[in-house]
């Protein structure tokens, strides 16, 4: 049986609401974390790119997911987390560009 798929306006306000869920999770890991992905604290990685270090926590967390070792959290979990790093990546990329 062929699953019926959304109209257009349904789905970018389906993807409208899941980019909400991954503004307010990036909300809450700030508030938990602090500012580590725009201002990493450095104590072991020494002068490293703000950049490198959300690029290595993106590598870390598909090696897990490659590997099978997510069984901590769902699919959906690790997805959202994705976003959740690859989201400031992109504001971080786009402000280093313009010199800020």
């Amino acid at each position: 049986m062929k699953r019926e798929t959304m109209g257009n306006e349904q789905f970018i306000d389906a993807c409208q609401e899941v980019a909400n869920e991954v503004v307010e999770l990036l909300r809450e890991k700030n508030l938990s974390y602090g500012n580590s992905l725009q201002n990493p604290i450095g104590i072991f990685a020494k002068g490293e790119d703000r950049t490198r270090t959300i690029r290595v926590r993106i590598d870390d967390k598909l090696a897990r997911f490659a590997r099978g070792n997510m069984s901590f959290e769902s699919e959906e979990d690790t997805v959202k987390d994705l976003l959740g790093y690859l989201i400031p990546l992109l504001v971080i990329m786009r402000e280093d560009a313009c010199g800020a």
